[in-house]
């Protein structure tokens, strides 16, 4: 018998065959059943079958999207904080809006679909523009808290804006005021040591979200939570962009200043700012905050209209992007957005050209210079994009812009700590604000318009001359924009 009839004789080449068949049929049956694209699913198909067994194998590694799933599976069983019904009963949006915003009324009953949380009346929300107004504000609140503080924040840092708060809070637990502080575990680590070494010497309560360290996280460590929330007493709430970092204070000339907004919230909606907080502690220590120390009763402050919506990879999955869309589908007239990074995908891209062919003055504004070399170099890439259809973008001067704003018809707004890219719209946990009202909203677009005023547009022409070798540059950029 000769080695190749010895070969037919064994029984492992049939294995190996009938094997390799069977992974091809599976991973074949999960990329059409569950990639969204047909193109996607179209080349990973192709692919599977063209390269046996390495095709299924990499398709296993890289083609599955594990993160909505692998998020979900560390919050276990815990189904979502739900705060006590401090925040009364959700509004009907089309019997309180005035005339100039009464057709945002389609869009409130959309994001009721889309958001778990309900809108609710009599809030008022302050701009602090800057670490020069949002810091003092935020330090008086703490110093003046009788019962609880929440604090949650991505970046911490341990410099002389960081240990003014860290003292402020623990000077309120110190007096008995109940404190709990979670920072992200990656943003813990822009300094060093971290803050939270510091307070929990203190005996203030402090977590980090998501050890990036364990190596049984090690698929988590892209699941960073972005969030800024501050809650005294219940009562007042602190949200926006704004992390805890020196630079943000421009008066006292730091060597990297940062521009950017935060917001004082007053009224019922403060009770949601807390629930996403208690939400995130719970996961991140296993503790409860129940309560009249963390949810008070709640009145009415002011005469915005708003309410909480929470981003993540888990169960909040898509509902600011559903958000955004819903609200560019529902402009008629302008459209606001500051943004420090900006790279969407081709449907945000899409709804934004379709608004601006409407009719809609659609401005785009984003820092001249970037402080993320790549993100701001696949922004470049996209910008054509925009700009042959209608949209304005402008590029901000230094410093840094890191404020994220979005002011649909001087009515809607949308503020609060997400980004327009796939990290902020897909892996990160972050938290925003929608806003009905009218005297918020042209505030903030005053505020948009000082900003343009010393910013330069892109133009089509401009960005056509560009050397082919920065155009290279971008556009190699773009193609990590899901990563970025």
């Amino acid at each position: 018998m000769g080695l190749f009839d010895e070969f037919l004789h064994r029984p492992w080449p049939y294995l190996v065959a009938v094997f390799t068949v069977l992974a091809a049929l599976f991973a074949s049956a999960h990329a059409v059943l569950y990639k969204r694209d047909p193109r996607a699913a179209v080349l990973w198909v192709g692919f599977i079958w063209v390269a046996p067994l390495l095709g299924p194998a990499l398709y296993l590694i890289i083609g599955i999207n594990r993160i909505q799933r692998r998020a979900r599976s560390l919050r276990g069983d815990r189904r979502g904080y739900r705060a006590p019904d401090t925040a009364g009963a959700g509004v009907e949006a089309g019997r309180i809006l005035r005339d100039s915003g009464r057709h945002l009324a389609t869009l409130a009953r959309y994001v009721d679909r889309v958001v778990t949380r309900p809108l609710v009346a009599g809030n008022r929300l302050t701009p602090l523009v800057d670490g020069d107004q949002a810091y003092p504000a935020m330090l008086d609140a703490i110093e003046n808290a009788e019962r609880s503080v929440t604090l949650a924040t991505y970046i911490f840092d341990q410099d002389r804006v960081g240990v003014r708060f860290a003292a402020a809070l623990e000077r309120a637990h110190a007096r008995g005021v109940e404190v709990r502080v979670l920072v992200d575990d990656a943003g813990a680590r822009y300094s060093w040591p971290p803050i939270t070494r510091r307070l929990r010497r203190a005996g203030v309560p402090t977590a980090r979200f998501l050890s990036t360290l364990a190596i049984w996280r090690l698929t988590s460590m892209n699941l960073r939570n972005h969030r800024k929330l501050l809650v005294v007493d219940g009562r007042i709430g602190f949200t926006g962009g704004m992390n805890l970092r020196a630079g943000h204070v421009l008066a006292e000339q730091p060597r990297h200043p940062v521009r950017d907004l935060h917001f004082r919230v007053d009224g019922p909606v403060v009770a949601q700012i807390q629930e996403v907080f208690a939400d995130d502690w719970l996961f991140a220590t296993g503790e409860e905050l129940r309560g009249e120390d963390w949810f008070p009763p709640l009145t009415a402050a002011g005469g915005v209209l708003a309410r909480g919506i929470a981003e993540g990879p888990d169960q909040d999955i898509d509902k600011l992007r559903w958000t955004i869309l819903g609200a560019l589908a529902a402009a008629r007239r302008s459209v606001r957005i500051l943004t420090p990074y900006f790279v969407p995908d081709l449907p945000l891209i899409t709804a934004l050209n379709v608004a601006a062919l409407r009719g809609v003055e659609v401005d785009i504004l984003l820092p001249s210079r970037n402080n993320l070399p790549f993100v701001g170099w696949a922004s470049m890439a996209l910008l054509p994009l925009l700009v042959e259809h209608g949209c304005r973008v402008w590029l901000t001067p230094p410093p840094f812009d890191h404020s994220k704003l979005m002011v649909v018809d001087g009515y809607w707004t949308l503020l609060g700590s997400a980004n327009w890219d796939a990290r902020s719209l897909r892996l990160n946990f972050e938290f925003d604000l929608e806003c009905y009202g009218e005297e918020l909203a042209e505030v903030l677009e005053r505020e948009v318009r000082r900003r343009r005023d010393g910013a330069r547009e892109v133009t089509a022409q401009a960005l056509a001359q560009r050397p082919l070798a920065v155009r290279l540059r971008d556009g190699t950029a773009r193609l990590l924009s899901p990563y970025l």
